[in-house]
């Protein structure tokens, strides 16, 4: 396994997680359960982190990452189909559930 991402939060983990999915590769989150131990160990140490299965996939996963912090970045908001304006890295709408399409 080799880490390639390091997320502020888990919910931008499992983003980045999915977006890897998306394109075939077999990844993992781990130090889910870490923010328990701030405090006690570095807090760097307690960031989740996006791992990949095979190092074989590795070019592939960084080019994916990039796309992903790119829109989110610079990506205009997207349109449900309720009307409602969503950021770029929403994959569903917050208002209704809806899925707005893939990054």
């Amino acid at each position: 396994m080799l880490r390639l991402y390091s997320a502020a939060s888990l919910a931008e983990a499992y983003l980045v997680l999915h977006a890897l999915e998306r394109a075939g590769i077999p990844a993992h989150v781990l130090n889910q359960h870490a923010q328990g131990g701030l405090g006690d160990i570095p807090f760097a140490h307690t960031w989740p982190e996006v791992w990949i299965a095979s190092a074989l996939d590795a070019e592939r996963a960084r080019e994916v990452i990039a796309g992903y912090e790119s829109a989110r970045v610079s990506g205009p908001p997207r349109r449900c189909r309720c009307g409602e304006d969503n950021p770029a890295t929403f994959e569903s709408c917050w208002r209704c559930g809806a899925v707005i399409g893939a990054l």
